[in-house]
């Protein structure tokens, strides 16, 4: 990170020693001066402008996606700015600012972890080989973070803030502070919370849990509008005050609170605001600049020594050991390896269970909550079962090798069945005894669960047939496209058309349910549960007995179009 000899080590920040003679001491690096800091912000800068420059000449579709992306940030941009100033002179507008403020830093401190893939410049370790202090890379670094479409709309609602909440010239001059503090500490802790995990994100984990983002944006956006609901419910912007009286301590939503203050005449308060978000934007840029620092000194598994070659034993031990010997046993053992291993089937998963389990609490907070609200759980993981082959992707191969006759692809099938039933049964069950427990409504616990146990069946009856019918394949290249292009309409029979037919299976144990109620029998409702078991396991055995000898005959079929990505 300073000056050294010519036989320093690239990224070490020590010299190497010489054979026979002492190693040099290197000389205390100069402390770097106003104008080389200003040189390297200027070519930071233009280095930032080529690569959005060069990725935009790549495709026109890429600058299509761009310019539309502008136009849209912009838009809504544009509209948070009017509503913000819109709401100058309420009595709850320094609450509302306050709060949005630091949700907004929130953003800026999390999207790093899931979308690591969306700035190339947050990837510090390509700038281990170049002669770079901290200091100086710390200033050029923060500025250079501040060109793209998320400053820009994060500079629109800290304009538009401050607008909210600024009355008199002494608020209009903390004001500037205000946005220039909020942009600073923002971007700062983004670049603080990369530069600390970079070298996990760019890791196949790191991949892993940017693939899981949907998840918890899905969560995110449902928290957003449950409180928009309780805001409205509460009367409005007044339900923020408890909470504003806590975050305008917090930076930097303090330093927008510190505009209110200001106006206010509390020229203390707004002071020691101020005050607490320059130190908090001093503590984050320390810690980012040791992160740079360890970063680009400490050696990685690139640089270390490979270790003595390791004798591995072979475990036969754990779910494995446990699982019936045969082809099915080997299916249900590489489906929850994929479950756990693969991104993509990952994600699927993660989102099914945690979207499963989140539905059934939104109904209920909105106030139109049901028990039987929990049969979308079933519903979300049954459809795990769906383009079986096409989650193999091109590995699919090896598995089509094995399959000669339709006894190989019932017991191949048979095996991915139990791995999803596995996981399947007693997951609903939760959900099922949860929604009850939430809800108070123990009386339909029994109906609600065969109910699910029934779906679950039919759609792995009709997730076994649409396997071997329609099944389409799954891009590797890209974390967010799930059908390759031209194979859209195939992946809408499959799971629109699949799911129809397997909701319309259980229509006999649906019936069945609604005249209990009809007519007054509630004491016989428990024998839905065991019926909907039975229904569902008779279900998933004739999907599969049927769905067996058509992925026996489609191979080429099938082979042909799960390997088009």
């Amino acid at each position: 990170m300073s000056t050294t000899s010519p036989q320093q080590r690239p990224g070490t920040g020590a010299a190497a020693p010489t054979t026979g003679a002492p190693a040099p001491t290197p000389a205390p690096a100069a402390a770097p001066t106003a104008a080389s800091v200003t040189t390297l912000v200027a070519v930071f800068a233009a280095l930032k402008l080529s690569l959005l420059r060069n990725g935009l000449r790549q495709s026109s579709g890429r600058r299509a996606a761009y310019l539309a992306s502008v136009v849209v940030v912009g838009l809504v941009a544009a509209l948070q700015l009017l509503g913000l100033v819109a709401l100058r002179g309420h009595e709850h507008a320094a609450a509302l600012v306050t709060t949005l403020t630091a949700v907004l830093a929130l953003g800026w401190a999390v999207m790093p972890l899931f979308f690591p893939g969306g700035d190339e410049t947050l990837d510090a370790t390509r700038l281990v080989m170049l002669p770079l202090r901290p200091q100086s890379l710390v200033v050029a670094l923060l500025v250079t973070s501040l060109i793209g479409i998320g400053p820009l709309f994060t500079l629109a609602l800290a304009v538009g803030s401050v607008v909210a909440v600024a009355h008199g010239a002494a608020a209009a001059a903390v004001a500037v502070l205000a946005v220039l503090l909020t942009m600073l500490v923002c971007v700062a802790l983004a670049r603080m919370v990369a530069t600390a995990n970079i070298r996990l994100l760019t890791s196949r984990k790191g991949r892993d849990l940017a693939l899981l983002s949907g998840l918890f944006i899905a969560v995110g956006a449902q928290a957003v509008n449950l409180g928009t609901q309780k805001l409205s419910d509460a009367g409005g912007l007044g339900a923020l005050e408890p909470v504003a009286d806590v975050l305008r301590w917090v930076p930097p939503a303090a330093a927008v609170d510190a505009v209110w203050s200001a106006g206010e005449g509390s020229y203390g308060v707004a002071a020691a605001q101020l005050a607490l978000t320059v130190t908090f934007l001093v503590a984050v840029g320390w810690s980012w600049q040791r992160g740079l620092t360890a970063l680009m000194t400490s050696p990685d598994a690139s640089t270390i020594q490979a270790p003595g070659e390791r004798r591995v034993r072979a475990r036969a031990g754990g779910l494995a050991g446990l699982l019936p010997a045969g082809r099915s046993g080997t299916a249900f053992h590489r489906t929850l390896q994929y479950a756990w291993r693969d991104p993509k089937t990952k994600a699927s998963w993660a989102t099914a269970l945690g979207i499963g389990l989140l539905l059934p609490v939104v109904m209920m907070v909105q106030g139109n909550g049901s028990v039987y609200s929990a049969c979308w759980a079933s519903g979300l993981l049954g459809m795990q079962m769906y383009n079986q082959f096409g989650q193999d992707s091109s590995a699919f191969w090896m598995v089509a090798q094995t399959i000669s006759t339709p006894r190989d692809a019932y017991l191949e099938l048979r095996g991915r069945a139990q791995a999803l039933a596995l996981v399947a049964v007693p997951y609903l069950t939760l959900v099922v005894v949860g929604s009850a427990a939430l809800l108070d409504g123990w009386d339909a616990l029994a109906e609600t669960l065969g109910l699910a146990l029934a779906l679950l069946g039919a759609l792995l009856a009709t997730g076994s047939i649409a396997s071997a019918r329609y099944p389409y394949s799954i891009p590797q290249d890209s974390g967010y496209k799930n059908v390759v292009p031209g194979q859209g309409a195939l992946a809408w029979i499959s799971i629109l058309g699949g799911s129809l037919v397997g909701a319309l299976l259980c229509a006999p144990l649906v019936a069945l349910t609604i005249w209990l109620h009809v007519a007054g029998h509630h004491g016989f409702l428990w024998l839905v549960l065991p019926l909907g078991a039975a229904y569902g396991y008779g279900t998933a055995q004739a999907g599969l007995r049927l769905a067996a000898p058509q992925t026996a005959g489609r191979l080429p079929e099938i082979l042909a179009a799960v390997s088009r990505g």
